[in-house]
């Protein structure tokens, strides 16, 4: 039997292992997958028990995504880039491989919903650890990029970091350029205590389209009610961007892209 599991703390609320599961059902490979609670203390030691035991791979959450990084002796671009990951690899040669698949999740969930084209202009909110992961993904996909963030100076560092990749600038969350978005993302950690980034209301209302990297079960999180309350219904939340990444890190241990999309309608059936 294969081994894999996600880490993080908390843990028992994680989606991953269902997801796993179906998509080791639908591709019919064997394996188990499983949560796994971390300790704040000794989370890296208990990750290298967990391989030295004969694991495959894992998925790294919250708290944890740099940690794992950090302990990972290969890296993906990606990875390097966000300095973060969130799937680990064992590779032949005993060595731990870093990838991040959330900024490649996010681009494949927004190309199921037909919501990302060349040359689009894009405004995310927030510049933290979300941010850093779903940047090189959504350049590469030639998208043009205003980052806003309350404290400016860090939109600026993490501009500056990215520009190579492609069109990106920097703005204070109440200093965004007044233009037309062809999407609007939120990338702030805002919802997780009922609150949204503090946006001037009317720069929403330039955009055509609302994405929260969140999600909340059976309701709408506070950004995408905040948008809805301003008559602006062209919203979708972060399920998508879960179970797409996780089908990235899947097809990076196994070798088989899973349908993502039937488990993703599959899920959120179960969730309404």
């Amino acid at each position: 039997m294969l081994h894999y599991a996600v880490w993080g703390n908390p843990i028992a609320q994680s989606k991953s292992p269902v997801i796993h599961r179906l998509f080791a059902k639908q591709t019919q490979q064997t394996m188990e997958y499983v949560a796994k609670l971390g300790g704040l203390e000794d989370f890296e030691q208990q990750l290298q028990a967990f391989f030295a035991e004969g694991a495959q791979g894992c998925n790294i959450t919250a708290p944890f995504k740099e940690r794992a990084y950090a302990l990972a002796e290969e890296h993906s671009e990606r990875a390097k880039l966000a300095e973060a990951c969130n799937t680990l690899k064992k590779l032949s040669n005993g060595k731990l491989y870093a990838d991040n698949t959330d900024g490649i999740g996010l681009v494949t969930d927004l190309q199921r919903l037909g919501w990302i084209q060349p040359q689009q202009r894009i405004l995310i909110l927030g510049a933290g650890g979300a941010t850093k992961g779903v940047l090189l993904p959504l350049l590469q996909a030639q998208q043009n990029i205003v980052l806003a963030n309350r404290t400016f100076s860090k939109a600026k560092e993490l501009a500056e970091r990215f520009q190579p990749y492609g069109n990106i600038q920097a703005a204070s969350m109440d200093s965004i350029p007044l233009q037309n978005y062809d999407l609007v993302i939120n990338a702030t950690s805002a919802g997780l205590s009922g609150g949204t980034a503090t946006v001037d209301t009317e720069i929403l209302k330039l955009g055509l389209a609302f994405y929260d990297m969140q999600y909340a079960k059976g309701t709408d999180t506070p950004f995408i009610a905040l948008c809805k309350s301003l008559g602006l219904t062209n919203v979708n939340d972060g399920f998508g961007m879960l179970v797409a990444q996780a089908a990235h890190s899947f097809y990076l241990w196994r070798g088989v892209m899973p349908d993502f999309v039937a488990v993703y309608e599959q899920l959120k059936k179960e969730m309404l």
